[in-house]
């Protein structure tokens, strides 16, 4: 029997099928056109403990805390890095060491360990510097995040919805434009990668095997301020410890314009993809300073 109402019925249907796939609201789908508009779509972003925000040497506290420990960071990935612009920033996942698991950290405030999962960039324009967090009022040229999940959650959205959940190490880039900027291979291999990576959804595969910690360069590792915050983009979960390195690593002025000739998935430049400021509230900002621990082992030997 034929009901032609039906039949009209799923034709419009299936003619709005690839609309319907397509009209939903996730973490990819926002903009950095207007980030106060965020809290409107994911509420969360609108709530307390709220990242990025402006630290003050004075102001934070100074605490003689274990120093991070990095697991496996110095060993090279089983796989090849693929590097990928996602239209918000550029990004890779972590692969495994050669010994079959993931980069690590813990001590400091962390009691668990934290695999690390994926690392991506922020920036700004010519016009405009583009870290998201600020230090003693400067903002900075770029900031790379690495993100880490508990390994006690099973996936990094799993880990978004508990308090103790994720940890973010996160490095300040200043540009050099006297003289040549040095790297350890991996800076070297993912600034070079930006060539390749114009447009939206587009990547690349790195030529040779890194390290995490060649991300790192000399970076002072153990000293680094510490609070409780939230992802810097939607969702914006209030899951993560930050630890903010107080050491800023060069960039060359040759190097920075490669973000800036990036496309988001509107074909448009891919520049300031930071969130602004957000209030510390009434939070902590700890500051671990190596010699601190020093004294503490000294005051503990006399």
């Amino acid at each position: 029997m034929h009901f032609p109402a039906i039949d009209d019925f799923y034709q419009r249907f299936l003619f709005l099928l690839p609309f319907v796939a397509n009209f939903r609201s996730d973490d990819r789908s926002f903009s950095y056109d207007d980030p106060d508009m965020w809290k409107f779509s994911y509420p969360k972003c609108g709530g307390l403990d709220q990242s990025p925000i402006a630290i003050s040497n004075r102001k934070a506290l100074p605490v003689a805390l274990p120093p991070l420990e990095f697991g496996l960071y110095d060993d090279l990935f089983d796989n090849l890095v693929t590097i990928t612009n996602n239209g918000h920033s550029v990004e890779f996942e972590v692969p495994a060491t050669i010994y079959g698991v993931r980069p690590y950290v813990t001590g400091g405030l962390l009691v668990d360990c934290y695999e690390a999962e994926a690392v991506h960039f922020h920036w700004g324009s010519p016009k405009s510097k583009g870290s998201e967090h600020v230090l003693d009022g400067r903002r900075f040229d770029l900031e790379m995040h690495i993100v880490h999940r508990n390994n006690k959650y099973l996936t990094l959205r799993e880990a978004e919805t508990h308090n103790d959940g994720i940890t973010v190490l996160a490095v300040l880039f200043k540009v050099v434009r006297t003289g040549p900027a040095f790297y350890q291979p991996g800076l070297s291999e993912v600034f070079s990668s930006l060539l390749h990576l114009g447009n939206f959804n587009s990547s690349y595969t790195l030529p040779e095997q890194l390290n995490l910690g060649s991300l790192l360069g000399n970076l002072d590792r153990g000293n680094f301020f510490t609070y409780k915050g939230s992802l810097t983009t939607p969702r914006c979960s209030p899951a993560v410890q930050w630890h903010v390195f107080a050491d800023v690593l060069p960039i060359s002025h040759r190097e920075l314009p490669k973000f800036w000739q990036l496309r988001d998935q509107r074909r448009r430049p891919l520049l300031n993809n930071f969130r602004p400021l957000q209030s510390q509230e009434n939070r902590p900002i700890f500051h671990r300073k190596p010699f601190l621990e020093q004294q503490l082992q000294e005051v503990i030997w006399l």
